[in-house]
This record gives structure tokens, C-alpha cells and sequence, in this order.
């Protein structure tokens, strides 16, 4: 006993909680780091358009060579200019990109929120059906203990001339099915784990047992997916206003300081022409869109039919949501129902495996009986197993579909 605890016990201190899991993938999974870049670019172009309210200001440096020389123009020019702009007014082309940027980082980070939840909830589904699984495997690997020992014992029987080779065939078969059962959930315990462990970001070796607190009185919340698409529409309108301010005139006034230097002297007469050699010059433009045949009227055209097509997605995803919602309860009240069936059938199983196993060594029974019998207490057993999985399974749904962050409601 002292020797089974020792080995047993560096497993469970290392056993990974789902808490820890999910935290582990919120900073490591490459789909949420991908949104987080995604969503930090959109904050660095709503920065962009907000720094287009400010003046601008250009220098430049020039020199100019020109062969043909005259008493007025002197053959080498060099200079340097300093200008400085301001858009007086632009139709609210300015206002209205930077409300699109904004919007556009709003659907980001709901994005973002929406991500790390769905994976959150990938991630529980895998831990839970690998805890089911190994469940099942458990009660396989107890079975094939038992009918190891039978099958031995039924070999003896047989060798003795007191069975006969039928009865050695049939528990053979119901041994060798078993192994293969067996490897099959093996495989199917591997390749969920490999899957755990992609979401997660890092090697999962055991689950510990994460239960979720047991309540059903949670507000609802809209879906962080259906909030990204309202705000990619608002982007969306923002961006027609934006078309619409090109029509508007736009004001712009410059302030252009040059100053000039000359290789040569231009000369008429014998005496020395003198140059310009500073300037100042300030300049208005009013610039105005007359005609455009119809160019950004049918880009806000186009512009509306996808603000339409997000405003069918977002009426689609709200009522599967409610859907999701009622089913969720519904799942919940199904498998507490499961649970206490299951638990009833492996009692019942595991009294008749009892009686059953008494008589079949007494010789009462023959071995199909008993196979029946020992195949009804593997399935029952997993089984109860499984359908204490799925309740912790179905309360994570619920969470899910209420938009709650589903590790805020495990037990510490």
C-alpha cells in the first residue's frame, strides 16, 4: 500500500489543473498572441489617424545645375525650404477616419476577447472527453485483468479434459477484442492530449479533477463575436461618411520659408544682378470634387450591401446564441438526469457481475452469461464516469454561451 501511494503520489502533485491550462494558453496559444498583434496594429492606426489633425511640416534641400546660363539666372542654384501645413477644413474626412479606426479596434478586441474564449472552451472539451476516455480505458484494462485470469483458468479447464476448446475460444476472442479496445482508446486519448496540448501552448502530462461552480442564475451577455461584427458595421458606416467628404471642399493653407544660394553672379552691363536669397510664401487652396461619374456613390453602394450582410450575420448569430443558451440549460437538467441513471446502472451492474461471477465459477452459469455480464459492468462504469465529465462539460457551455470567461467559474 505504502509502495502503491509512492508512486502514485508524484502523479497527482503534477497533475495540471484546467485553471492553470487556460491561463497557460491565454499567454502562449498562437491564435490568441496572433489576435493580440491584431489588435495592437489597430491601435497603432487609429493613432495614425488621430495624429492627422496636426500641422504638418516639410524640409527640403535642393541643388540645380543648368548649362545654359543667363544674366538673369544663374547657372548653379542651391537652397534649402522649410513648409508648413494645415488643413483648415476637410469635410469631416479626418473626424470620420478616426471614428472608423476606432471602431475597427473596438471589433479587434472583441475579437481578441472572443478568441481566447473559444479556445478556452476547445481546450475544456479536450480536458474533459480525455478524462472520460481514460475512464473507459481504466475499466478496459480492469476487464482485461479479469478475463486474463479466466482465460488461464478456462486453459487449465481444458487441459484437464473438464472444458472445451469452445469455451477457451470464446473467452480467447472476448480477450483479444478487449486488447484491441484497449489501443483504440490509447489512440484516441493521444491524439486529444495532442490537441490539448497544441491550444495550450506546452506538454500536458496528467489532469487533475477541475469542477465548475454549479449555478444557472448568469446574466447573459452578448456574444464577444457578435460585438466585433457590430463594430466592423460601424466601421463600416463610418467609412461611407469618409467617401461622403470628399464632395465638401477642402481648405488647406501652406507657409513655404526658402532660402537660396548662388555659385555664380549674375552680371549685366559689368555690374553684379542681385539674387533672391530668402523667401516667404503663403499659400490657401481650396480643392473641390466636381465630377467623379459615379465613382464613390457606387463605392458607397458596395460599402451598404456589406453593412447589410453583417447586420444578417449579427441577427443570425443572436438567435443562435439564445438558441444555444436554452439548449445549454437543457443539457445541464439531461445529463444530472444521466447521472443518476448511470449511477443506478453500475450498482446494478456490479451486483449482478458479483452474483454472476459466484455462479459462473460454480459452474452454474456458462461463460457467455458471464461475459454478458462482466461487458455490462465495463460499460456501466464508464459510462458514470463519463457522464460526470459531461456535467462539468455542459456547465462550461452555459458559461460560454452567457460570453462569461469560463475559469472564473472553476473551483479553487
Amino acid at each position: 500500500m505504502k509502495r502503491l501511494l509512492f508512486l502514485v503520489l508524484p502523479l497527482f502533485l503534477n497533475a495540471e489543473s484546467l485553471k492553470s491550462l487556460l491561463e497557460h494558453a491565454k499567454a502562449n496559444n498562437e491564435l490568441v498572441i496572433s489576435q493580440k498583434y491584431i489588435e495592437q496594429s489597430k491601435q497603432k492606426e487609429l493613432d495614425s489617424a488621430d495624429s492627422n489633425y496636426y500641422p504638418t511640416l516639410d524640409a527640403n534641400l535642393f541643388y540645380q545645375r543648368e548649362d545654359d546660363a543667363t544674366p538673369f539666372r544663374p547657372g548653379t542654384t542651391y537652397g534649402t525650404s522649410v513648409k508648413v501645413g494645415f488643413d483648415i477644413y476637410d469635410g469631416g474626412k479626418k473626424s470620420y477616419t478616426s471614428k472608423q479606426k476606432n471602431s475597427e479596434l473596438s471589433s479587434a478586441m472583441f475579437t481578441y476577447a472572443d478568441t481566447k474564449k473559444s479556445i478556452a472552451l476547445a481546450i475544456t472539451q479536450d480536458f474533459y472527453n480525455i478524462k472520460s476516455l481514460k475512464a473507459s480505458l481504466k475499466a478496459r484494462e480492469e476487464t482485461s485483468k479479469v478475463l486474463k485470469a479466466q482465460l488461464d483458468r478456462m486453459i487449465q479447464f481444458y487441459e484437464a479434459k473438464l472444458a472445451t476448446s469452445d469455451d477457451v475460444d470464446r473467452l480467447q476472442s472476448a480477450y483479444d477484442t478487449n486488447i484491441y479496445q484497449i489501443d483504440s482508446l490509447k489512440f484516441q486519448i493521444f491524439s486529444l492530449k495532442s490537441a490539448l496540448e497544441l491550444k495550450v501552448g506546452k506538454k500536458v502530462d496528467s489532469l487533475d479533477n477541475s469542477k465548475f461552480k454549479k449555478t444557472l442564475s448568469q446574466q447573459s451577455d452578448e456574444l464577444d463575436s457578435i460585438q466585433a461584427i457590430r463594430a466592423n458595421k460601424t466601421a463600416l458606416l463610418n467609412l461611407s461618411e469618409t467617401l461622403d467628404s470628399y464632395y465638401y471642399p477642402n481648405i488647406r493653407i501652406e507657409d513655404t520659408y526658402s532660402l537660396y544660394g548662388y555659385e555664380d553672379k549674375a552680371k549685366l552691363g559689368g555690374q553684379t544682378i542681385e539674387q533672391l536669397d530668402h523667401q516667404n510664401k503663403i499659400m490657401a487652396i481650396l480643392n473641390i470634387r466636381l465630377i467623379d461619374f459615379g465613382a464613390i456613390g457606387e463605392q458607397k453602394a458596395a460599402i451598404a450591401l456589406q453593412a447589410d450582410a453583417l447586420n444578417e450575420q449579427i441577427r443570425y448569430k443572436s438567435k443562435e446564441q439564445e438558441m444555444q443558451l436554452l439548449l445549454s440549460i437543457r443539457r445541464i437538467k439531461t445529463v444530472e438526469l444521466n447521472i443518476k441513471s448511470s449511477q443506478s446502472a453500475l450498482k446494478s451492474a456490479t451486483s449482478a457481475l458479483k452474483t454472476i461471477t459466484k455462479k459462473y465459477n460454480a459452474g452454474i452459469v456458462d461463460n457467455v452469461v458471464y461475459l454478458d455480464a462482466l461487458s455490462s459492468h465495463t460499460k456501466a462504469k464508464a459510462a458514470n464516469e463519463k457522464s460526470i465529465n459531461d456535467l462539468e462539460l455542459a456547465y462550461a457551455i452555459y458559461y460560454y454561451y452567457n460570453s462569461k470567461n469560463i475559469e472564473e467559474f472553476l473551483d479553487d
